[in-house]
């Protein structure tokens, strides 16, 4: 049986052709056809919406009454169609994505970059929070992905790794002397250290590590960002935690110095993490392929 739906397609295309044969080649649907539908529509209505003439059809003045909304209805569906087409092929939409300002930085740029360049009519929306903050606007919906630092412990998140990153101790020029032999967690710990914000996993995942070999690590100072640990221990502020990778430029340039340890502080890694109950949309589809180069 047909739908109410296709039922009101039909009358709109009939009342625009003013036509049912012109109607039907329209719709591409026999003339008895569309002859059963407006009768099956009139009779759901019970009201008479067309007047037949030698010439075809025309509204009666409750059609024209019905046809205002129908019609309004239908197009309003086929822009929703048409949109829903659109977003599917990245012709247009959004992309909504969580990160740290670090991250943005020095690892996703050249991601947005290329994902920009190939898909310029989808709007980003870049969101900078800690990794913690990311986590539940990640399960409300309110951001798409998110590049955190990990390790992240949460179930209900989808977890994919991108890099590995060492977490170094570095000092300015006025500590380079006096801390040229390797230091073990202990002799670090009773030195002024500027760590990042107590909120920060990357700080938490340094901390815990540290205690797990029976030493507490307390700040100095506590700032809220990378690129702020590196210039406060340029200017011999104290020593700073910060992630190798990201600090080359100050190290290649002998600006800072890696701190030597006893016993290096294990690897961890960077990467992007969605919701489990959340389908991607065409967009993170295809912003995690380029994340993971394919």
């Amino acid at each position: 049986m047909i739908s109410k739906l296709d039922l009101y397609k039909v009358f709109c295309e009939v009342a625009k052709c003013e036509s049912f044969s012109k109607g039907a080649k329209a719709l591409y649907m026999t003339q008895p056809a569309v002859s059963q539908a407006i009768m099956q529509l009139e009779e759901e209505l019970e009201i008479r919406l067309f007047t037949r003439t030698p010439r075809g059809v025309t509204l009666t003045n409750e059609g024209k009454l019905l046809f205002e909304y129908a019609n309004s209805a239908i197009n309003l569906i086929n822009v929703g169609e048409k949109k829903l087409l659109e977003s599917k092929n990245l012709m247009l939409g959004d992309l909504k994505i969580g990160v740290g300002d670090t991250i943005s930085r020095y690892f996703l740029l050249p991601y947005l970059e290329k994902f920009h360049n190939e898909y310029p009519n989808i709007k980003l929306k870049i969101v900078n929070k800690t990794t913690l903050e990311l986590c539940p606007m990640l399960k409300s919906g309110e951001i798409d992905i998110a590049i955190c630092n990990f390790p992240i412990e949460d179930t209900s998140l989808e977890i994919k790794k991108c890099i590995d990153v060492q977490d170094i101790f570095v000092c300015g020029d006025s500590y380079k002397n006096t801390l040229s032999m390797p230091l073990s967690f202990e002799e670090i710990a009773n030195l002024p250290l500027i760590l990042l914000d107590s909120k920060s996993n990357s700080r938490r995942y340094v901390e815990k590590y540290i205690l797990s070999k029976g030493v507490e690590i307390t700040s100095e100072i506590e700032l809220g960002s990378h690129d702020l640990l590196l210039e406060f221990a340029k200017i011999n502020l104290g020593i700073a935690c910060v992630i190798k990778e990201f600090s080359q430029e100050y190290l290649k340039k002998g600006i800072l110095h890696e701190v030597q340890m006893v016993e290096e502080i294990p690897k961890r890694s960077i990467g992007y993490c969605f919701s489990k109950s959340v389908s991607l949309s065409p967009a993170s589809k295809k912003f995690v392929e380029i994340l993971e180069g394919r």
